[in-house]
């Protein structure tokens, strides 16, 4: 499919949202700006999903796991029914709290324009950054856009800098989480199963205890964002669950012990006797991860889907109850056809556009197999977990991405470790700039036609190791992906910010 029939149903889609909302507003006041925000709001979606599904589903498809179709196929139901299904009825109008609505001075219109002005803004950065193959934080997207908004609607006394500074500190915070405990599983399964000298009796100890700690990290993420929105109603239903308003980390790391104990029964016998006829390369113990590998993908994009489909419904909810009410609320109702257009455009986005970013994620950071790429979903789960327990600010996408670049650098540190082949020639050049280097200095001035020789050598062999020393760090983490991801990452919050306060002025005038 060429990117122009795309583009078409793209707009197809946008078009739709477009003739619903306009038909539900025949008589309200100010409904052109429903009708707007929709056509923003479908927009933003497809934008979360042509950009931010890459990173649930990136590694699994980069590794083998799943092909590209079957990774749409798989985030595609399961984003959606996490949007819809566990989206929440009730959303923040001001997302993360970072501008104060009585800023607007009770004009609701402000107030729409300043809301309208984030969704198209984050939509175009998110669009940018695609086209661009920069995975970025949607999240940040839309901060950056209320934040532009805002600004553009009551000045910089409307911000909460406080809460700007902790969205900022995520910006370290995530990757190098993300990349320490993906470096960490990584490296126990080269430890402790491929540098054994039984991999089959390794594999069949280590393979079950690392499936249920997956099992039980999935569990306990899901349960702390996949359910958070609808924890009151579970709790209405199953009256034995703790009466909160939603689920408590201690429940949810109760669901994940059960679920990974259960998980270990079931999968030690699959695992004893799958590996039993196989010879203990590294292909097959990579074998042994692939099915996880599924079923982390489906459940991330479950967990965005329900998490994250606020990126794009919540402004267009706070602007659909402004209208409604002519009032500015901090929370706002989230009608059936707002979570729709988020979570059927999240799917239309990834099925769109979204293989684009899924080839970055998966293959074009760093080399991805099954064990590498389960280190990474294993990271992705368990530092959302601990970052919401320590109430450190933390981004998916960071978190991700972060990962990768960690799987990708601990290669490069073992190998240079254990002397692999193409570490071995970089010594055997690096020996031989060094003998080059002591015949120079034992030149004297007497043969200076020899010494002109040395000194030519000597500049040639630096050059080649250098080369090699460029080409080798390349080849286990791209250093030019990775500078223009960490920029896209620092410019995202202002420049969704910078385009976000000027679509505020054009909106602004026009309605004039």
């Amino acid at each position: 499919m060429n990117n122009t029939i795309k583009m078409i149903l793209g707009a197809v889609f946008a078009v739709v949202v477009a003739f619903y909302a306009n038909s539900i507003v025949t008589h309200a006041t100010h409904g052109g700006f429903l009708v707007l925000a929709a056509i923003f709001g479908a927009y933003m979606a497809m934008n979360i999903g042509a950009n931010d599904v890459a990173n649930n589903v990136g590694p699994a498809v980069g590794a083998g796991a799943l092909t590209i179709g079957g990774a749409i196929i798989i985030a595609s139901i399961f984003e959606a029914g996490g949007a819809l299904i566990a989206g929440g009825d009730v959303v923040g109008t001001i997302k993360k709290g970072i501008i104060d609505p009585a800023a607007f001075g009770g004009d609701p219109m402000l107030f729409v324009y300043a809301m309208s002005s984030a969704l198209l803004a984050a939509a175009l950065w998110l669009n940018l950054a695609t086209w661009l193959k920069a995975p970025v934080s949607t999240t940040h997207s839309i901060v950056g856009g209320v934040l532009g908004g805002g600004i553009a609607a009551g000045g910089f006394a409307i911000v909460s800098w406080g809460t700007m500074g902790k969205i900022a500190a995520s910006w370290v915070i995530s990757p190098v989480l993300g990349g320490v405990i993906a470096a960490i599983f990584l490296y126990i399964i080269k430890s402790q199963i491929l540098y054994k000298e039984d991999r089959i009796a390794a594999a069949k100890k280590i393979v079950p205890v690392l499936v249920a700690i997956m099992a039980a990290a999935f569990l306990t993420y899901l349960t702390l964002k996949g359910l958070k929105h609808v924890w009151k109603d579970l709790t209405s239903v199953l009256s034995f669950l703790p009466q909160t308003k939603k689920p408590t980390f201690g429940v949810a790391l109760i669901f994940g012990v059960i679920g990974g104990v259960v998980t270990f029964l079931m999968v030690k016998p699959r695992v004893v006797k799958r590996i039993g006829s196989m010879e203990g390369s590294r292909a097959d113990i990579n074998l042994l991860f692939t099915i996880p590998l599924i079923f982390a993908a489906a459940m991330l994009s479950f967990a965005h889907g329900a998490n994250d489909v606020a990126n794009a419904v919540g402004p267009l909810a706070a602007v659909n109850d402004a209208l409604s009410n002519l009032a500015i609320s901090k929370k706002a109702a989230i009608p059936l056809w707002v979570m729709v257009v988020g979570g059927v455009g999240i799917s239309v986005g990834l099925a769109l556009f979204g293989p684009r970013l899924i080839k970055t994620v998966g293959s074009e950071i760093t080399e991805l197999d099954q064990m590498r790429a389960f280190s990474i979903m294993m990271a992705a789960a368990i530092t959302v977990v601990i970052a919401s327990q320590l109430g450190l600010p933390v981004s998916s996408t960071h978190i991700a991405v972060g990962a990768v670049f960690g799987v990708g650098f601990l290669r490069e540190w073992l190998d240079s470790k254990n002397m692999g082949e193409k570490q071995q020639k970089l010594q055997e050049e690096i020996e031989k700039l060094h003998a080059i280097k002591a015949d120079l200095d034992a030149c004297t001035n007497e043969d200076p036609a020899k010494k002109l020789q040395l000194i030519e050598a000597h500049k040639a062999q630096k050059k080649a190791v250098k080369k090699l020393k460029k080409a080798l760090k390349e080849n286990y983490v791209k250093r030019g992906m990775v500078k223009k991801i960490i920029a896209a990452w620092i410019i995202t919050v202002p420049a969704a910010a910078v385009l976000s306060a000027l679509i505020f002025f054009v909106i602004k005038g026009f309605a004039a």
